[in-house]
């Protein structure tokens, strides 16, 4: 499970920016075609912040949705495939969205 590894990145770089200020909200982006399951790194997130200025901060976790373009025929699409396939049947198919893993907005108390 990688989310806990990248959970920790996230808070070890919030507190190593703001030091002792007590955190009490933190807004991630993950894009649905990062390859981050949300619901787990919410699971580490409480474990992780222990003992930490974030200890007992709200995590909100934004998921925007996957974008992809086709070269072959220019049409640009939302998708939920990490490997997706356009309408018009080609895979060659760049990804332009969704693969976001952004720190958007620390609260602190």
């Amino acid at each position: 499970m990688h989310e806990l590894s990248v959970t920790q990145t996230v808070v070890s770089t919030i507190t190593g920016r703001l030091g002792e200020r007590p955190v009490r909200r933190v807004r991630l982006e993950v894009g649905r075609l990062s390859g981050i399951v949300p619901d787990a790194m919410r699971f580490c997130f409480d474990m992780v912040t222990a003992g930490t200025t974030c200890e007992g901060a709200v995590l909100e976790i934004d998921e925007p949705p996957g974008h992809a373009r086709c070269r072959s025929c220019g049409a640009d699409f939302e998708t939920a495939e990490v490997l997706p396939l356009c309408a018009c049947g080609s895979a060659d198919v760049a990804v332009t969205g969704g693969t976001e893993l952004r720190i958007r907005e620390v609260e602190m108390a």
